[in-house]
């Protein structure tokens, strides 16, 4: 078996206002799916990120609940080119960058957090290939 990507990936939230304000409206993620009071999900390039209420996703009866606690971390790829620019509409936003990190070999990565502390990067394309 050859696993291609990792399709969609989950955040655990405390607010579904404040997170489609940050996804959504700074980072301009569509938003492909909501339900009052329990999750928001967005799609970012050929994948998806899905931002649940943990508790509210406690009581799930059809699908398997998803919860948990904890700050986590994923990162975003963007195309080298798009590095930079995608630097400043964060900047823009308001959101504080961490730290910018060089990883050698022309590769770059910039670190900050969503509205639950959760630590987001922003990494150049071709970084993990093979």
């Amino acid at each position: 078996m050859d696993i291609r990507k990792i399709k969609e990936t989950c955040l655990y939230i405390t607010s579904l206002e404040k997170s489609k304000a940050f996804y959504h409206g700074k980072l301009g993620f569509e938003v492909i799916g909501e339900v009052k009071d329990r999750h928001v999900f967005f799609r970012a390039g050929a994948s998806v990120l899905l931002c649940f209420i943990a508790e509210a996703s406690k009581q799930s009866t059809t699908l398997p609940p998803h919860f948990g606690t904890g700050q986590l971390h994923l990162a975003f790829e963007v195309e080298k080119a798009q590095y930079e620019p995608w630097k400043e509409k964060v900047k823009r936003a308001g959101i504080k960058i961490e730290q910018e990190f060089d990883w050698g070999g022309g590769f770059r990565s910039f670190y900050f957090r969503d509205p639950d502390q959760h630590l987001l990067e922003v990494v150049m394309e071709g970084m993990w290939e093979r």
